[in-house]
């Protein structure tokens, strides 16, 4: 599939326009539905090997997904490349391990931080820094839509590099 055939079909399977509240508390007369793209297996692996094209090179020796949204897309990213994938919870649980990152790693290693629609990319930079505190070296931020609300500078002031696969201007939203 092309880039401009995957931009076109993420936009037919996701956008949808009402009003609409967004995680960051922004109000929105669209709205990207990231369910409906990450839910398509066939959408989904199209995503996975165009997200693979965003990795560097050296590749990464880890690619993580924050709960809930990230996950599917880091696990597709895994799956397509090989490299093992982790979980970012938003919080550490309170039972059994109690970890807030599941999966094995070593402090050290480099981590590519996988996530889906980003606004402001409040919960991108605050799981890139539990990645980091937790020993990791984030090198970069790789999601599927920038809505070109502040994500991209925002992640550059936190100190990460953003690398989105989509602006929704890509995807003929104005």
């Amino acid at each position: 599939m092309s880039r401009e055939e995957l931009a076109k079909a993420i936009k037919d399977a996701a956008y949808l326009e009402g009003d609409f509240v967004l995680s960051s508390g922004k109000r929105s007369k669209y709205y990207l539905d990231k369910w409906r793209f990450e839910t398509k297996p066939e959408l989904l692996r199209e995503i996975a090997r165009a997200l693979a094209d965003l990795l560097p090179d050296p590749a990464p020796d880890r690619v993580a997904g924050v709960e809930l949204g990230g996950v599917p897309l880091a696990v597709a990213l895994s799956l397509h490349t090989g490299i093992p994938s982790l979980i970012v919870r938003r919080e550490a649980k309170e039972y059994g391990t109690a970890k807030g990152i599941e999966g094995v790693f070593e402090p050290g290693e480099r981590v590519v931080l996988v996530e889906d629609v980003l606004t402001t990319a409040g919960q991108a930079i605050a799981a890139a820094q539990r990645l980091t505190e937790a020993g990791l070296e984030v090198v970069r931020i790789i999601y599927v839509i920038d809505r070109e609300e502040g994500a991209d500078a925002n992640i550059r002031e936190a100190g990460f590099r953003p690398y989105p696969l989509f602006r929704k201007s890509d995807l003929g939203i104005r």
